[in-house]
Order: C-alpha cells, then sequence, then structure tokens
C-alpha cells in the first residue's frame, strides 16, 4: 500500500525522532533492571529505579512552556529537539564513564535525566508530527511513530543487552549515545519554513495551557483516552508474573515478550495506521478495540488450560498486533484532537492521561491476581476491555469530527486542521 502524500524525508524524520525516544526508555525499562542486579545492586534500588519514568505521566505540566517558547531562527520544534538531543548525548557519554558499582544514586540521577529530556523532546516531536502532517497522513504516520517507537525499544531492551557481556557498561552507553547522534542528522538537517508560530508568540502559558478544555467534547476525549487501553494494561501488567508461574524460562519469555511480542507490535502499529484512513477515525477505535478485548479473552483462556509455548507465542503475537493497530488509531485520533497554535500541549495532555490510566490499571493488577488468582483477574481484565469499543463508540466526538476525516475536512475545533489562514506551512 503506498503512503499517501507521506515523503520518505518526512518518513524518515518522524523515524528517526521516536527512535531516539524509544532506543533509552527500552533501555531503561527493560535492561536496566537486569544490568543493575548483576551489578550486585539491591531488589530496593532496582525498585526505585521504575520510579523514574515519571516525567513521560508528567510532561503536561511543561509542555505549555515548548509550545510558547522557541528560537524563529531554528523553529518552533527544532528550538527544543536538537538541544535535547545533544543534551541526552552528553548524559549517557557520563554513564559511559561510570559504573553502577561506583555509586546507585548518580546513575539513576542520570537516568531521570535523560527520562526528562526524552519526555521533553516527545512533547515537541508530537507538536513537530501535527504542523507537518495533513489529516490523511495521520494514520500512516501514527503507524510509523508506534512502530518507530517499537524498534527502538528493541535495540534498547533486547539487542543491546544481548551484547552486553561483550561490550560491557561504558561501551554500551557510548554505542546508545552514538546512535542517538546518528538518529538526529535528519533533524539536524531539517527546516521548519516560516517564523514559527506567531500566534503561539503572542499568546501567554496560561492560554496555551487552558485551551484544550475550551474546547467541545474535551472532557469526553479525555474520558474516552481513559478507558480505551484499560483493560488490556489491567491484563498485561500481570503477564510476565503469569508466564514465570506457569514454568517458563527467563529466555521463553524473553523470546515470548521481547521478540515475538515486540515485532508484533511494529507490524500491528503499521498495519493499523494503513487502516486508519480506510476505515475511518471511529470504525477504527472501535474495531481494534474488539481486536484487543478478544485478545485479553484468550489470556483469560489460557489461565485455565495448560497451554504449550507454541499457543502462547501465538497469542502473544495477536495481542501486541492488536495492541500496536489500537494504538496508531488512538493516536491519529488525538493528534486530531489538537490545535495548530497548542498542538504540543493538546497531545502531550492527552498522551499523559493515557499513560496515568495504564499505569494506574497495571499497578492495580497485582492486587487483583493476588486476590483472586490469574484466571479471575484476567476473566475481569477481558470484561474491561469489552467495554472499551463500546465506551469508543459511545463517546467519539462525532458531533464535530467526522468519523472518517480526508485532507481539508473540517477539525474537531470547526476550522480546517490544516493551518491557519495566511500561517506558513511547515517545511519539513
Amino acid at each position: 500500500m503506498r503512503l499517501p502524500h507521506l515523503s520518505l524525508r518526512r518518513l524518515g524524520l518522524l523515524t528517526s525522532l521516536y527512535m531516539c525516544q524509544g532506543l533509552p526508555f527500552g533501555f531503561f525499562t527493560q535492561a536496566l533492571p537486569v544490568l543493575l542486579r548483576k551489578q550486585g545492586i539491591s531488589l530496593e534500588g532496582i525498585g526505585l529505579a521504575s520510579l523514574l519514568a515519571l516525567p513521560w505521566a508528567l510532561k503536561f505540566l511543561w509542555a505549555p512552556l515548548v509550545d510558547r517558547f522557541f528560537s524563529p531562527r531554528l523553529g518552533r520544534r527544532r528550538s527544543w529537539i536538537l538541544p535535547l538531543q545533544g543534551l541526552m548525548i552528553a548524559v549517557l557519554g557520563h554513564l559511559a564513564l561510570r559504573e553502577p558499582g561506583e555509586g546507585l544514586s548518580s546513575v539513576l540521577v542520570a537516568v531521570l535525566i535523560v527520562n526528562l529530556l526524552s519526555a521533553t523532546q516527545d512533547i515537541a516531536t508530537d507538536g513537530l508530527a501535527v504542523d507537518m502532517l495533513e489529516p490523511g497522513e495521520r494514520g500512516w504516520a501514527n503507524g510509523i511513530q508506534v512502530a518507530g517507537y517499537r524498534a527502538g525499544m528493541i535495540v534498547g531492551g533486547g539487542a543491546l543487552l544481548v551484547f552486553f557481556d561483550r561490550l560491557g557498561w561504558g561501551l554500551t552507553f557510548a554505542l546508545m549515545a552514538l546512535a542517538i547522534a546518528l538518529l538526529s542528522v535528519p533533524t539536524l538537517l531539517a527546516r521548519e519554513a516560516g517564523d514559527g508560530r506567531a500566534g503561539a508568540r503572542s499568546s501567554s502559558v496560561g492560554a496555551i495551557a487552558s485551551s484544550f478544555w475550551k474546547r467541545p467534547h474535551a472532557r469526553r476525549v479525555l474520558a474516552l483516552i481513559v478507558v480505551y487501553k484499560l483493560g488490556d494494561a489491567f491484563a498485561v501488567g500481570m503477564l510476565r508474573p503469569f508466564l514465570s508461574d506457569i514454568g517458563l524460562s527467563l529466555a521463553d519469555i524473553g523470546w515470548l515478550l521481547g521478540t515475538v511480542g515486540f515485532v508484533a507490535g511494529l507490524f500491528g502499529a503499521l498495519a493499523g495506521g494503513a487502516l486508519v484512513l480506510r476505515l475511518g477515525r471511529r470504525s477504527s477505535l472501535v474495531g481494534f478495540a474488539v481486536l484487543q478485548a478478544v485478545s485479553v479473552l484468550g489470556y483469560a483462556y489460557v489461565a485455565r488450560a495448560a497451554p504449550g509455548v507454541p499457543l502462547l507465542a501465538a497469542l502473544c503475537a495477536f495481542e501486541h498486533f492488536a495492541g500496536g493497530m489500537a494504538t496508531a488509531a488512538l493516536f491519529t485520533c488525538m493528534m486530531d484532537w489538537t490545535d495548530r497554535e497548542s498542538a504540543a500541549t493538546d497531545y502531550t495532555l492527552q498522551a499523559s492521561t493515557m499513560v496515568i490510566a495504564t499505569g494506574v490499571a497495571s499497578a492495580a493488577s497485582g492486587f487483583s491476581a493476588g486476590h483472586l488468582g490469574y484466571p479471575l483477574h484476567f476473566s475481569l481484565a477481558a470484561v474491561l476491555a469489552a467495554l472499551s469499543p463500546l465506551l469508543a463508540h459511545l463517546l467519539f466526538p462525532s458531533a464535530r469530527l467526522p468519523a472518517k476525516l480526508a485532507p481539508g475536512e473540517a477539525s474537531w475545533t470547526g476550522r480546517s486542521p490544516d493551518r491557519r489562514p495566511g500561517a506558513p506551512s511547515t517545511g519539513v
């Protein structure tokens, strides 16, 4: 299928930016706990490291600053992206010169700084994507976004861990810094046309921060985002303990989730992004949510049976594929539910809402599985997942946003989503 209107230059730019974020995040969430344990770090210290991802949930607090302040010479989004990537490379270089055994606190501080830089870069990157994409391009672009992010996580959380014993701590982080430097080249070569957004420069930070809440259906949109992946997150939160408790080895779990799951999710994101424009926003959200619910129901089945690895692999692939499709569709709609003047803030508010909602669901999953057992826990998760397509259909703001949005059609704000009259287009 041909990518509609999406040039290879913009395709490469989006892919590089989202891989830049997925690579360190994948390493710190998937590989770092294992490496810290091998270095003799206590379980308490490893548990503390999971809190260092908080900037991803709280980034909406400073998103208005990213929308409001920028250098017209560099461009509204590149003013943030390039310095942040440079700082990220510097911090990773610092980590390359230290061993975790030399002091846990300095390593954790560096990880927190990288997460803060990467989360802030994500604000500007999402704003750039909204700025430069036409509505008809957003499905494909969000498939690429999710796929690029997952590819970065595969490299950071899988490949670097595989070669860690040969490379060592210092060389691993040096290679990560080098990878981000190379992935920064497309952004360095890109140019944003015009002087940034004159309207944004004349708006106050408070006005940008509050703009989303003044629009029709804002609360319905956030409610939809909260419930859309709740059941899936509630189930997946206990997937690794479940697989361990039924006797799978660490190698089996790593293969199922780190290889089969991530690859299936990558292809699911691309497939979902390709189908969004063909099926329409609302139909895609509802249909992909149905597939997501079926996959969670599959976990409820295997929790009562005695599944072999082939069945688990098939189910894991299906769940990640459906989840990738659903995520691409949701991200596409989230782009539609933004305003050009406050695009980064609007999108970040929605993204943070999803992160917080799924985080709470994942945290609660342990209590559910502990009290109910795995079969009842996954059954409850399937019920929650089954509510997602129904609520997506009911909450979708169709009164102002058409179910099938073609280039040039009105956005949910009632204005053209392409650009303001007289506003410069984005030249990347």
